[in-house]
């Protein structure tokens, strides 16, 4: 057999099978249009939290207060 005369079953299975070939290739659509929004989605996460974690500086220190511990004292510069 060639390759024409598979070609040619092919579609005339594809032809015979109207909804079933719609509804393959609409679940196909939305599979790869999903697994490609996904993957834009994690990429554009990424960049974002890379952005902001640059823009703070490499020489910047931040010091948050835990608001569990009752005997805390403010931090002065004279500490250092």
């Amino acid at each position: 057999m060639n390759i024409f005369k598979y070609i040619n079953e092919a579609w005339e299975s594809l032809l015979s099978n109207k909804m079933r070939t719609i509804l393959t290739m609409l679940g196909i659509i939305i599979g790869v249009a999903s697994v490609i929004s996904m993957l834009a989605l994690g990429e554009g996460a990424s960049d974002s939290i890379t952005n902001s974690i640059e823009s703070m500086g490499t020489n910047t220190i931040y010091v948050f207060r835990d608001s569990s511990v009752t005997n805390s004292k403010t931090l002065t510069l004279s500490d250092t």
